[in-house]
């Protein structure tokens, strides 16, 4: 009988290394006629029916090392990597000498299982041997890299020793026997959308509704989009409202997968429509992701320009509705590998993608990317094991709390083939916790609904971090992440601007607020008090947050080029009211100036100081007094 060469060597593509081969006459009999079946059984990739076989083989020859290594590459292929271990170590007792050409293969079985100090030990035993050619020794010497790189990690990020990796399957309502993957959860965490592809390869979107953590029953999502049959990566906006995929469609796309949007109506969703040149070309698109406020899609593309196979772009929606021409992510984030499945969090300010080409542990990993103060993007970092492995990892979503992910794994426990879980992120790697804002913007002269431009303003450095335009009904819903200090403006034509201050540095995350607001038509009389302007005690020096109110005032007085206004100042009853009003007069002849500078003209504005003769409070609590130390706007002419 022909001598056959080890099944082990072979898998992991080590033939070249002049292994060693089994001599048939040296096995019992029985053990090797179960061995034969084993491989045969093998070549067919059936790697589950081949287990009892050679199961039965080392049972009947407990000698039989070609059966315990062969044993062992089966249960690295099926995930098992305690089980591949422990018959790597059977086979090496047996015959330390025969063993040496298996260290490669049993380092990445024990790195698999977590132990990456002895997967590097284990990998330089590999390389001492003298006989190795080029391709063996690349092999070991990038494992060896990812093995340092893991226990590099696991020395910087102390979280790892107590952090508890436990996914949970999303269960029945949600998985099935065909793989499920590319979740995407609403901000509300209400609504799970995802990706079945079930027989024929074909591939359809459902959704499942989320209520205290569990799951309706998936169903196919509503309208036509189903009907269509390739389709591939989807994600829905954070309100809900608008669904994005990468699809395959005759006749509406460029020759490839494109990205398209779907809207949602009482009906459904609406039927696709291509995101167009701006976005598409005629090389792959996929793994849409879009920002809380709509304006930010990012995704990843195939097209020529970029560092590697594929890489990460993003496009800027502007006011009249259109794409910007999709810009590349730059040389930090993107690599000569593929970097793929962006998913942007409710924050604005966090974003996780897949790359196979920054240091990691081999294949595929999960990396986090965020903006620093400036909003520009900082340097990717690895989520670390057990998220990440010696396996690729596919997309993750996460949930607006920032605490819970979700994501695709083929897990020895699932149902299918590729099923859907959950899990608790490490602190470390959790985006900024959020609080959300919802409500809806009406006319305060007669309660009428009014589509209105909301915006979020970091006042660090006055930058807009999101900017959304309620429905037609007026209802808008925005996150404000926790840590930082922000302005909330509503403007309308037409109307005096809302600003509203949320101190955030120092507040919990996870809550919502409802906050329904009234816009003041332009009318003479009409009037407002700025609200985030806190004069320094004693002081008229404008403080140096003040502009970024006061440049909504700006704003209005340029496109209102006619209207005439007078600032007011008033004070609390602490001090002597000839002082106070001398005070209030001057924070008031202060906004003024400001008002100059920025080009509005002189006699439009006129300024009065009150002292404390028009409280809106009382004065006897700190509350109250802090209420009367204001400055207000009021229309005088149109």
């Amino acid at each position: 009988m022909k001598k056959a060469l080890l099944f082990l060597i072979a898998f992991f593509g080590l033939s070249h290394l002049n292994a060693q081969q089994f001599d048939p006459e040296k096995v019992n009999k029985k053990a090797l006629v179960q061995y034969n079946k084993a491989i045969e059984l093998l070549r067919e990739d059936d790697y589950k029916q081949a287990v009892p076989l050679l199961l039965e083989c080392i049972k009947t020859d407990t000698n039989f090392v070609d059966a315990y290594l062969s044993l062992a590459g089966v249960f690295g292929e099926l995930k098992q990597y305690k089980r591949s271990v422990q018959m790597y170590e059977l086979g090496k007792a047996k015959d330390p000498d025969y063993f040496k050409p298996y260290y490669l293969p049993y380092s990445i079985n024990l790195a698999g299982n977590g132990n990456f100090e002895g997967a590097l030990n284990a990998v330089n035993q590999f390389l001492e041997n003298p006989n190795l050619n080029d391709k063996s020794i690349r092999s070991a010497a990038y494992r060896k890299k990812t093995y340092q790189f893991a226990l590099d990690y696991a020395a910087k990020n102390k979280e790892l020793s107590t952090y508890y990796f436990a996914p949970e399957n999303l269960g029945d309502s949600v998985n099935s026997a065909f793989s499920e993957y590319y979740p995407s959860v609403t901000v509300t965490d209400s609504l799970l959308v995802f990706t079945r592809r079930g027989k024929y390869m074909r591939e359809d979107f459902y959704s499942s509704t989320i209520v205290t953590k569990q799951f309706s029953k998936a169903v196919p999502i509503g309208g036509e989009i189903n009907q269509e049959p390739q389709k591939g990566a989807i994600t829905v906006s954070q309100d809900g409202e608008w669904m994005l995929f990468a699809g395959r469609f005759a006749e509406r796309g460029y020759d490839n997968f494109d990205l398209y949007i779907a809207y949602a109506t009482p009906q459904g969703w609406s039927d696709p429509e291509n995101l167009g040149p701006a976005i598409n070309t005629e090389f792959w698109e996929s793994a849409p992701t879009l920002s809380p406020d709509k304006r930010t899609l990012y995704f990843s593309s195939s097209r020529p320009g970029g560092f590697g196979g594929r890489d990460l772009y993003y496009s800027e929606r502007m006011p009249n509705g259109k794409w910007t021409p999709a810009k590349n992510m730059g040389p930090q984030i993107n690599t000569a590998g593929d970097d793929q499945a962006p998913f942007i969090h409710a924050d604005n300010q966090t974003l996780y993608f897949t790359s196979d080409g920054h240091p990691g542990y081999g294949g595929t990993d999960l990396f986090i990317l965020r903006k620093n103060n400036l909003g520009q993007w900082g340097i990717p970092e690895n989520l670390g094991y057990p998220i990440n492995t010696i396996e690729n990892e596919g997309s993750l979503a996460v949930s607006a709390d920032g605490l819970t992910a979700y994501y695709a794994s083929d897990r020895a426990e699932g149902k299918g083939e590729l099923d859907l879980y959950r899990f608790a992120l490490r602190n470390n790697i959790r985006p900024i916790r959020t609080l959300y804002l919802k409500g809806v913007v009406t006319d305060k002269s007669n309660g009428k609904k009014l589509p209105s431009s909301v915006e979020l303003i970091n006042n660090q450095d006055q930058s807009v971090l999101m900017k959304i335009q309620t429905d037609e009904t007026g209802m808008y819903f925005i996150t404000l992440p926790v840590g930082r200090d922000y302005t909330f403006s509503v403007n309308r034509k037409g109307y005096l601007p809302f600003t509203e201050l949320y101190s955030l540095a120092n507040k919990e995350a996870d809550s919502v607020y409802v906050k329904n607001i009234a816009l003041q038509p332009i009318t003479i009389n009409a009037s407002f008090t700025f609200k985030n302007i806190e004069f320094s005690s004693n002081s008229s020096v404008l403080p140096q947050m003040a502009s970024v109110e006061l440049n909504r005032l700006v704003a209005l007085l340029k496109e209102n080029n006619t209207i005439q206004v007078q600032i007011s100042g008033h004070t609390d009853n602490t001090g002597k009211e000839e002082e106070n009003k001398k005070l209030s007069a001057n924070r008031a002849l202060s906004i003024v100036d400001y008002l100059i500078e920025q080009g509005i003209e002189k006699n439009r504005l006129s300024h009065q100081g009150f002292g404390s003769s028009k409280p809106i409070a009382s004065n006897d609590t700190p509350e109250g007094r802090a209420k009367n130390r204001r400055t207000s706007v009021e229309i005088t002419g149109l």
